[in-house]
């Protein structure tokens, strides 16, 4: 059945020490079966450290385009840094709002193959004269939140029955996760602040911010308002569970249509670029799940840049990455054609 509202869950007993966390697992992992969205309460993330992140966000969208533009993404071959409203796309129209990605920095690498390699590499920063605490605030929210997502894993290894541990034990040693700042300005007729789409990672934490605008799809075709909670984190599902779990968990379609001025907060849980996206070894209860259900059974992912590039509808793709370094070069040859061609256009087909 289609469901019609978005589940609260109190995310305590996911922090406990030395407690049964098995009855908070099955319920959160039944969740993300059935909905694949949900409000934590609970979650351990310092409001004081909520509150600076989004006073940093309204600092920066404050500033001048020529000093946004000194941390311009069109110079980054990582894709990291600013970019301008309508910047980015979504199944071939663009997002209106714009942006800070920063991911996880590590060294750059000289090799040249697999392509998704070129994607390590180093942030950019405007400096503490420009924009007090950019660096540092940035920093303590990503590892805030990643702390949340590992919780929340293990809970969902738990509900699947693995060992805690499993989910995690596949990130490797060079995890490759997405802190993005956003500012949607008010969307106009016809446009979305970002259009309907997957994520692409493990797991995605949003702070959403005072303003609605987030909107979840139900399998009916319906579009969900997430209501606007006080002190709630949004967690939902990417395509990398999906895929992982034979579609027994799967990304929901969302978007962003505000009517207000909107400010929030995402980070994006991703293993490391080479971690091999292959079916878990579920007991076959799991498959049987989604054999029963036309929603899952016929969930779709994101297109390939060919896919999209020759029209493909939303999320109707059945291909499957190898790896999750594949998974987001197909994000950036979609999202950001123009760049990926500038800065990378000896690794493309």
């Amino acid at each position: 059945m289609a469901f019609t509202a978005i589940p609260i869950i109190d995310a305590g007993p996911a922090f406990s020490v030395g407690e049964d966390h098995t009855n908070f697992a099955a319920e959160f992992t039944d969740i993300c079966h059935h909905v694949g969205f949900a409000l934590v309460t609970n979650h351990g993330i310092d409001a004081e450290l909520t509150a600076a992140t989004f006073d940093l966000m309204q600092r920066f969208f404050a500033l001048p385009e020529s000093t946004k533009r000194l941390i311009d993404k069109n110079n980054s071959p990582q894709f990291r840094g600013w970019e301008p409203v309508g910047a980015e796309s979504t199944n071939n129209a663009p997002d209106l709002r714009e942006q800070i990605d920063v991911w996880t920095e590590w060294p750059l690498t000289t090799a040249s193959s697999p392509a998704y390699n070129r994607l390590l590499g180093p942030n950019q920063w405007l400096t503490d004269d420009l924009l007090p605490g950019h660096r540092e605030i940035s920093l303590r929210w990503i590892d805030a939140l990643a702390h949340l997502a590992d919780a929340l894993m293990a809970a969902l290894s738990v509900g699947l029955g693995l060992m805690s541990d499993h989910l995690r034990a596949l990130f490797g040693d060079q995890p490759m996760s997405l802190a993005k700042f956003i500012h949607y300005p008010p969307t106009p007729a016809g446009g979305a602040g970002v259009n309907p789409h997957h994520d692409a990672g493990f797991l995605t934490v949003l702070a959403p911010g005072p303003t609605p605008g987030l909107q979840v799809q139900n399998p009916r075709g319906d579009w969900l308002d997430v209501p606007v909670i006080s002190d709630t984190f949004v967690i939902n599902l990417g395509e990398v569970l999906q895929a992982m779990t034979g579609n027994y968990l799967v990304a929901t379609p969302h978007r962003v249509i505000t009517h207000d001025e909107r400010f929030s907060a995402g980070y994006f849980h991703g293993p490391s670029l080479p971690t091999q996206l292959t079916r878990l070894d579920l007991a076959p209860s799991y498959a049987a799940a989604v054999a029963d259900s036309p929603h899952h059974h016929d969930a779709g992912f994101m297109p390939t840049p060919a896919e999209a590039a020759a029209g493909a509808a939303a999320m109707s793709s059945g291909h499957r990455p190898e790896t999750y370094g594949e998974q987001l070069w197909n994000y950036f040859s979609r999202s950001y054609a123009d760049q990926m061609t500038r800065h990378h256009v000896e690794s493309l087909p």
